[in-house]
Order: structure tokens, then C-alpha cells, then sequence
């Protein structure tokens, strides 16, 4: 059976890729390159840096006074993360309807699936690069040779927009090209993730050496002054770790790993004096290094930061303790507030993730809230738990990745398309051991949700009556998006726990998952987001967008899925928060 699943996810992947190579194919025809390595840590780089490109020979205003090198410790043996034994076995599949889309975005950012038409932000061809490594993985080298040729050719000091958002484009641009060289030990992929490496790094030109994410590359080039921001995210602000490091292992230049780390220390010093000591807020003032915001969660605007941390500790052998005291710090923390068991009439015994907000009573005292809203983007935290108990050597975080994973299922098929919408309210159980059903509480529940922005509760809103408009299934008090972005959160972990756990069960949900998003979202240029995912009676919306994140992320963890164990193992990789495998070194 997980043949035939490969087969069609491949189709459904190679469809767009390959429609992206056939407009680039018509420009760049004839530029050839040497077959890749299967191994890059093989290799003996060969690579000229030109020390008079643009970001190179930029000026520095805020020299670093000694930069911090590498770890050059031995490295600790690290537990074996994967399972030895697997029943899915390698196959060739047929690329032919992956081709016809690969082609439509070739050089554009992102396609715009019902319409056809092309949009982008900065004008590289984001889509090409974030997908290079699927190529690879995928087995269509001919077609990744073709788009190695296409990325060469871009120039990134010439950007369509001129404020870029450089979280962003470290984690699908950086990171796709890095891993894409990991795999293929293509030099070409190497001289661009420096490139762009050092662009990135030109935005850590500041006083406290902080990056600025939202940066402008024309001012800088035109040596104007920019401030890092008072208000960004922190997970934007701390999310440049794995790509930094690995840009330093590999070229032996340890500024990368410098910046990053600096980053990193003071999320380390902030963890324990926060207003919830173990998770960083929200938002953070990046410009004075303070941290006192109040809502926490590991969804929306943070997973990028929390998935990072184990993948930090491997990729550095274990050499940098602080990655896994930050790790344990965060899951401690989080556990103990953040996790719940939601109320569901099947007594499903699983956990979801909510939102913690922290108020100062009028005494002053601090009082901290739940807010039992499950967003999508927090389902990668099953996998973060699976992935770190099993690297760290802590138990109890297996179970606890069991029942987040489930609990991400859960909400997926009680939804009549059986897609999870991108975030909805549940009630929480007063006890994660004992969770009886009640109906009367649910709709009691319903009737609180409905009325909670509302400036006087309506007494006379009739119950049975929202619950039916607004297809809310039992269980849950109120959907507040009805979309599905194409997300990948879910399978990522459905995927990093089948590879730790080795639990067979996990395959005939992917399944059913991938079945599910394919006949709700597929169109004949690739796939679109869902406008709502509640609409059984096939009259659900559906945009004009295809997040590069589909393909990049959420159909390759799909097709790893259905992969052998030894197709980027992890325990030999580590996924950046763009769904791109970075190698770990084997010294």
C-alpha cells in the first residue's frame, strides 16, 4: 500500500515543480552541470569567494570585537533517534503530474493556483529554491541539475521589494539551499547559500548585534542607519540557529554560528526571568533586550524558535549544553500550562495546545490564564516532544508526543472535510487523568464562547441553533478560522513520531489525511487554500493562493512518510523550521 501512496503524493508534488522547470528550461536551456555527490561531507570544497561582492565589501558600522568560534569539543554520542526496522521499502514512482506543476512557478515566488498567475515578494524565484532538496529526495535529478542551473543565475542584491523579512528568507532561502547542497554536494548551491548568507548577516550590523527583520537591503546598501525593532516576534528574532551553524561548519567561517549565537544567549539569559519563567513572550523589544510581554504559546507566531531547539543540540553534537537546558526549560514550562486534554464525547485521552496569558491583578499579583484555543501552526509540538525525548533521553516526553499527535488527528476528523481549520476553541478538562463528556457543559461552554466579544450577552441565543449554523462538531465552543492554509504542522509530526515510535497506526492516518487535503484543495494548476473547512455540502471556498509551504513542507513530509527509514534519517539530518533536512556532522 505505501507504494501506491508514493505514487500519487510524488504526482501530486512533481505536477508543480516540473511546470516551474519548463519556464526556466526555455531560458536557461543548454547550461549544464556535472552530475552532484551523493554525499557532501565527502566532498573537498572547491569554491572561490569573491571578497568584493556587495555584502562582503560592505563596511561594517558595529565590528564584532571577537567573534565566538565553533565548539571544537568532541562531540557527545547522541541516542539513536529513529527505529531500525521499517516495512515501507524504496520505490521509482512516476513524476509525470508532479512535472506539469513543478513548471508554473519556475522563477516566481509563489503560483496563484486558480488563476495560473505568478506573484512575488522578492523576485528569486523563492518557489525554485525552497524546493530544491524535494527535487533530490525525490529522486528527479535531471529535473534538479535544470534548476541548479536557474538559481545561479539569481542575483539577490536585486530584490523587487525593498523592505525583506529576513526570518523569512533565512528559512526557506538559506535553508533550502543549504540543505540542497547536503544532499547533492553541488558547489554552485554552496557559493549562493554564502551569498545570500552574507546578506543576511549585513542585517546583524547593529549596536547590540541583534538582526533586523524587517530590513531593507537599499538602505543598507546605501549605508542609511535602520533600528532593530521594538516589537518583533521572537520567534522571527531567534530562528537563524540551525542555518547560521551550518553555513559555519560547512565553509569553516565561524562569523555565521557567531551571530546566531549571540542571538541565542540571550534567550537563554531571559528564559527563567520571564513573565512565564521557561517560554519567551510573544513579542519581544529586540532593541533593548527586554522580554516582558505577556501571552505565550507555542503556535502561531513562536513554533519557529521551539521546534529549533533539539535540532540546535544534534546539529552541534551536543556540544552546546544550552540548547538542551533551554529545551527542557521550555517543555517543562509548557507542560505544565500551556498542554490540556480536551473534553470530546469519544474520551479520547489527548492533549492540545493552547494560548497562556499572563495579567497583573490589582494587588499586583499575577494571575495566569489558559486560553483554550488549539491553532494549527502549534501542532509541530508532538514532534518537537518526540524528536527531543528521544535525543535527550527523557521518557515521559513520549507519551506526551503520543497524545499531542493524536489530538492534532482528533481535530482533523471531526471536521466534515476532515481537515483541521487553522485555529478553533474546545473545552478543557478540570483533570488530564478524568474527562467525562457532558453536553449540558459543552453548550454551556458554546453559549460563553459565542457571547465573549459580544458588549451584552444575548440570554435568548438559541444554543442548538449556533451549533448548527456554525457546524461546530462536539467538543468544540467556536471556530475562529475556518481556513486551511496548506499547512504542514500536523504530518511533520505524524512523520517525526512514526520515525521515532515506529507506530503503524500513524501511516493509515497520513493516509487518510493526504486523501482528505487532496480532494478538498486540488485544482488543475496545484493545490489552494480552503476558506472554510466546516462546508460538508462542497460549496467551501477556495483561494487564489498556494503557499510555497505545500510543497516545500507539507507534501514532502508527506512523501517521507511513505519513505524507508534511511531517506533522510534523523539521525543523520535536522529539519530547519522551512521543512529543509540540514546534515549533521559525523565529527
Amino acid at each position: 500500500m505505501s507504494r501506491a501512496y508514493r505514487q500519487i503524493i510524488r504526482a501530486c508534488l512533481g505536477t508543480f515543480l516540473l511546470y516551474l522547470l519548463y519556464r526556466c528550461h526555455r531560458t536557461n536551456d543548454g547550461i549544464l552541470l556535472t552530475t552532484p555527490s551523493q554525499d557532501a561531507s565527502k566532498v573537498t570544497l572547491n569554491i572561490e569567494i569573491n571578497p568584493n561582492s556587495l555584502w562582503r565589501k560592505l563596511p561594517v558600522r558595529y565590528p564584532v570585537a571577537e567573534v565566538q568560534p565553533l565548539p571544537v569539543t568532541l562531540p557527545q554520542t547522541l541516542p539513536k533517534v529513529q527505529l531500525a526496522d521499517s516495512k515501507v521499502s524504496r520505490l521509482n514512482l512516476d513524476p509525470q503530474t508532479t512535472r506539469q506543476i513543478a513548471s508554473l512557478a519556475w522563477g516566481a515566488d509563489e503560483l496563484a493556483p486558480l488563476s495560473s498567475s505568478l506573484r512575488n515578494k522578492w523576485g528569486w524565484g523563492a518557489t525554485l529554491i525552497d524546493n530544491l532538496d524535494t527535487l533530490w529526495i525525490m529522486g528527479m535529478h535531471d529535473e534538479f541539475k535544470k534548476a541548479v542551473a536557474a538559481v545561479t543565475h539569481i542575483k539577490f542584491e536585486d530584490t523587487q521589494s525593498p523592505e525583506i523579512n529576513t526570518h523569512e528568507l533565512n528559512i526557506h532561502l538559506l535553508g533550502g539551499l543549504l540543505a540542497a547542497f547536503d544532499l547533492s554536494a553541488d558547489a554552485k548551491l554552496l557559493g549562493k547559500a554564502i551569498e545570500l548568507g552574507d546578506m543576511l548577516y549585513a542585517a546583524f550590523d547593529t549596536p547590540n548585534r541583534m538582526p533586523i527583520i524587517h530590513w531593507n537591503a537599499r538602505k543598507a546598501v546605501r549605508r542609511e542607519e535602520q533600528l532593530v525593532g521594538e516589537s518583533v516576534l521572537g520567534a522571527e528574532l531567534g530562528s537563524f540557529t540551525l542555518e547560521f551553524t551550518r553555513l559555519s561548519q560547512i565553509t569553516g567561517d565561524p562569523k555565521y554560528f557567531d551571530a546566531a549565537q549571540r542571538v541565542m544567549e540571550l534567550f537563554d539569559n531571559k528564559q527563567d526571568t520571564t513573565k512565564l519563567p521557561g517560554l519567551w513572550p510573544v513579542s519581544v523589544n529586540a532593541r533593548e533586550g527586554i522580554f516582558d510581554d505577556n501571552v505565550f504559546t507555542l503556535g502561531a507566531e513562536a513554533s519557529s524558535l521551539y521546534k529549533s531547539l533539539p535540532g540546535a543540540y544534534a546539529l552541534l553534537g551536543g556540544k552546546v549544553p544550552m540548547y538542551r537546558r533551554m529545551y527542557e526549560n521550555v517543555t517543562l514550562t509548557a507542560a505544565g500550562h500551556n498542554l490540556f486534554r480536551p473534553m470530546n464525547p469519544e474520551g479520547k485521552d489527548v492533549l492540545i495546545s493552547g494560548t497562556v496569558r499572563v495579567v497583573t491583578a490589582d494587588n499586583g499579583n499575577q494571575q495566569i490564564h489558559l486560553e483554550p484555543q488549539m491553532q494549527y501552526r502549534s501542532c509541530f509540538a508532538g514532534g518537537m516532544f518526540a524528536l527531543g525525548g528521544a535525543l535527550l533521553n527523557i521518557p515521559g516526553h513520549q507519551e506526551i508526543a503520543h497524545k499531542l499527535v493524536d489530538g492534532c488527528i482528533w481535530a482533523h476528523r471531526v471536521i466534515p472535510l476532515r481537515i483541521m481549520p487553522e485555529s478553533f476553541d474546545v473545552v478543557p478538562c478540570a483533570s488530564q487523568k478524568s474527562c467525562p463528556w457532558s453536553e449540558w457543559h459543552w453548550k454551556q461552554e458554546v453559549w460563553k464562547n459565542a457571547n465573549r466579544l459580544e458588549p451584552e450577552p444575548d440570554p435568548n441565543l438559541n444554543v442548538d441553533t449556533f451549533i448548527r449554523d456554525h457546524r461546530l462538531p462536539k467538543g468544540f465552543t467556536g471556530i475562529s478560522d475556518t481556513a486551511y492554509n496548506l499547512r504542514p504542522e500536523v504530518i511533520e509530526s505524524i512523520f517525526t513520531l512514526y520515525r521515532v515510535s515506529g507506530r503503524e497506526d500513524l501511516l493509515d492516518a497520513a493516509w487518510d489525511m493526504f486523501q482528505a487535503m487532496q480532494s478538498a484543495t486540488q485544482t488543475k494548476n496545484g493545490n489552494a487554500a480552503i476558506g472554510d473547512v466546516t462546508d460538508e455540502g462542497g460549496e467551501m471556498t477556495l483561494k487564489d493562493s498556494m503557499d510555497g509551504m505545500w510543497m516545500s513542507q507539507t507534501l514532502k513530509y508527506f512523501y517521507l512518510m511513505f519513505s524507508p527509514p534511511d531517506l533522510i534519517s534523523l539521525d543523520e539530518f535536522a529539519f530547519n523550521a522551512g521543512g529543509h533536512p540540514l546534515k549533521r556532522p559525523n565529527e
